[in-house]
């Protein structure tokens, strides 16, 4: 059997951590079995369509390095793949549904069907549809032709449906708990429960995989089915996502959109490997791998049952791994947005160090979580120190600091070799020379040199910005210092 997954979100808003995290299920299943992944655009309620959404959705997925064989940008052999350009196939399953005594309309209006709810919710029993018009005769349909009407399903009475789920096994549903439900509104429009069923058929579907809130749309998918003589798909329902309070995942927990993890520098490769694991562990226990190294092992037998539990501060832990891991080149590509950001462009930089971008890169990313923190990092190599750190200055630029920085850079600037262990071999003999401890130089140089007092290795980031750079930067400071801080261009 050749592999069909669909991913189907509905145009109504971003592409969430929970759909992201189904699609890329999708993807991977598709990949293992060498099958086809379809993107179908669900916009048949059209009220609630939000513009863009399904340009953000495509683009987001991209990002993520998700591509799908066949959809509304790309076609394919079944297509069109949005709903709202189906409606013909739609109406001629409704037809036959009504025709076949399978559906039937329903002309109760909303305030009459609110009434019996507020009845059945007085009594205590849960509020569903007690089949009013199942049961109308030809005489009492004739009398209510022109009326507006829905059409439901007839629920087959004293019967149960199972669904034969790849993560939960077999889950039983009692038909005495499902009413006879609508599957096409009084506008024409089929609904959601309806419409799946004939699309997945009419694009060879082969396995849904979705998030488990939609275990309970499952049995009225399958009566549709059966009702329209389908062969169902097979159905995995994988968990959901849950805060680490375990309720549910929401803005108050952090981000919950691709887009806002993309802008808040979160690397493509590092989300959707964490995505990975939120559900499924891979056969060889690594925690670290990416799209083909899943794509490889990735099975349904391993998708665990319970929920999936969120973290933040795992997600930010593991981008920092990525960053690095990966070739520094790939490193410069994704932080160049970041740097545009604060008003570098590496291409024509305010300052040029010693080091090209990829050196840089290097140099500060040990201690940067985010893309953001990156650039952050990056700033005192590319552009020109316009303050110090406050409490950096209380505790190094003490009184006597500029007069050393100044001949510090005066000796520096003979150096012969502006290596790494060169400049740490020259504050050592310099420090002996003035009898004073290496932090007296070391500290209130590094403060001068980035404005910080934490970052790379002092002589290694020397090195990165070079003697002119390092030297004019020393000297800026001891102006700084003589003047009591007034220096124009280094305000703290």
């Amino acid at each position: 059997m050749d592999v069909r997954v669909r991913y189907a979100p509905s145009p109504t808003g971003t592409l969430h951590i929970g759909g992201a995290r189904t699609a890329l299920f999708n993807y991977l299943f598709a990949r293992r079995h060498g099958g086809v992944m379809i993107l179908r655009i669900e916009d048949t309620d059209q009220g609630r369509e939000v513009p863009g959404s399904t340009e953000a959705i495509m683009r987001d997925l991209r990002f993520l390095g998700i591509v799908w064989q066949e959809g509304p940008d790309v076609g394919g052999p079944y297509g069109p793949y949005r709903q709202s350009e189906r409606l013909g196939l739609y109406r001629e399953a409704l037809d036959r549904l009504e025709r076949a005594g399978y559906a039937y309309r329903c002309y109760c209006t909303p305030e009459e069907l609110e009434q019996v709810r507020a009845a059945q919710r007085a009594r205590g029993e849960p509020p569903r549809y007690p089949g009013t018009c199942r049961h109308l005769s030809p005489a009492e349909r004739a009398a209510r032709t022109g009326q507006p009407y829905v059409l439901r399903l007839k629920v087959p009475e004293g019967e149960k449906t199972v669904v034969h789920d790849l993560v939960r096994g077999d889950v039983v549903f009692d038909h005495a708990v499902l009413d006879d439900f609508v599957v096409q509104k009084s506008d024409g429009m089929p609904v959601y429960n309806f419409a799946v069923v004939v699309d997945d058929a009419a694009m060879a579907v082969t396995h849904v995989i979705r998030g488990e809130e939609h275990l309970s749309n499952t049995p009225k998918q399958l009566l549709v089915a059966r009702a329209l003589g389908i062969h169902p798909p097979a159905f995995a329902h994988v968990p959901m996502i849950l805060a680490p309070d375990r309720s549910k995942l929401s803005k108050r927990h952090g981000a919950t959109s691709v887009g806002e993890y993309r802008d808040a520098g979160i690397l493509a490769e590092a989300l959707t490997n964490y995505l990975a694991l939120l559900g499924w562990s891979p056969p060889d226990g690594e925690e670290f791998f990416g799209l083909d190294d899943a794509a490889r092992v990735f099975d349904l037998d391993r998708v665990q049952h319970t929920a999936a539990i969120y973290d933040i501060r795992k997600l930010e832990w593991m981008n920092g791994q990525y960053l690095r891991r990966l070739p520094p080149a790939r490193v410069v590509e994704a932080v160049r947005p970041f740097l545009a950001a604060v008003g570098i462009d590496l291409e024509r930089p305010p300052v040029r160090p010693a080091v090209d971008p990829e050196g840089a890169v290097v140099l500060v990313r040990e201690r940067a979580r985010t893309l953001v923190e990156l650039a952050e990092a990056l700033k005192f190599l590319y552009l020109p120190i316009s303050g110090y750190d406050p409490q950096g200055v209380a505790k190094h630029f003490t009184p006597g600091t500029g007069p050393y920085l100044g001949r510090l850079a005066e000796a520096l600037e003979g150096l012969g070799s502006w290596t790494a262990n060169e400049l740490d071999a020259a504050f050592t003999r310099l420090a002996e020379a003035w009898q004073v401890p290496r932090a007296r130089l070391i500290h209130p140089t590094r403060l001068a040199l980035t404005g910080r007092t934490v970052g790379p290795g002092l002589f290694e980031l020397m090195a990165a910005l070079g003697p002119t750079e390092s030297v004019a930067r020393l000297r800026q400071a001891a102006r700084w210092l003589e003047t009591g801080g007034t220096e124009a261009g280094a305000t703290p």
